[in-house]
């Protein structure tokens, strides 16, 4: 069977494209970093599915401890499909009352994490001659505009983007794709600001798997380096 390791999958958007990559057929690692008991539950609920799932801890803002995931995961199972990078963390405040602390954890939680696991799943995918990685971004990332509120976060998703698109074009040829996935407002955001969204809803988890699922599929074998938004108008 393929593997599929999700980061951050102990919970939320991550359980839940973990759940259905099980479901789907895949082995799944179970990436976390304090959670270990809803990850244990999460891979226990996993294998109903009847495929392997392992839980990894590690600091994914560690250089050093990513690169170990990453080889723990391929060393288990024996092979990595798929790379799923959901972890980062977010932050929202007066650009004013920024502090280097904030900044800083923006930018290793999101932008740094996704380098270091992805130059180490790329490696692994490239002696393969196979791999699938998905990274993500938040909607409107793509985009310059000011966003002083959220500056730092989303300077480290833009980043996510610009590398993501980097190693899409490095790694075409060895028949590895890199997308990115930006998400609006979903039930489990912690600011959900309604009033803001043209289709009035919170997007849903299933949408987001069906994200994942589309850019996993043969169909999207000569899709690499987009982003697909998911957001409900959110930022257009």
């Amino acid at each position: 069977m393929p593997t599929a390791l999700i980061t951050g999958s102990a919970k939320g958007m991550g359980r839940a494209m973990a759940l259905a990559l099980a479901k789907d057929g895949y082995d799944i690692a179970i990436h976390y970093l304090n959670s270990k008991e809803a990850a244990s539950n999460t891979a226990q609920e996993a294998q109903n599915y009847r495929i392997k799932s392992k839980i990894f801890q590690a600091d994914l803002r560690n250089a050093e401890e990513a690169k170990g995931l990453i080889k723990n995961v391929a060393d288990y199972f024996g092979s990595l499909e798929v790379f799923i990078n959901n972890v980062g963390n977010y932050h929202k405040g007066k650009l004013s009352e920024l502090k280097n602390n904030d900044w800083h954890e923006m930018l290793n939680s999101n932008l740094n994490s996704t380098f270091y696991c992805c130059q180490a799943a790329s490696h692994i995918m490239r002696e393969q001659q196979f791999g699938r990685i998905i990274n993500f971004g938040f909607a409107g990332s793509e985009f310059i505009s000011a966003k002083p509120s959220i500056v730092a976060y989303q300077i480290a998703k833009t980043g996510v983007i610009l590398y993501s698109k980097a190693l899409a074009k490095s790694e075409a040829k060895n028949n590895i794709t890199v997308n990115v996935i930006s998400p609006g407002i979903i039930e489990t955001s912690i600011s959900q600001p309604l009033s803001e969204i043209p289709m009035q809803r919170l997007g849903k988890l299933e949408e987001i798997v069906g994200a994942v699922r589309y850019f996993l599929s043969p169909v999207a074998s000569y899709t690499t380096g987009t982003t697909l938004e998911i957001s409900g108008g959110w930022n257009l």
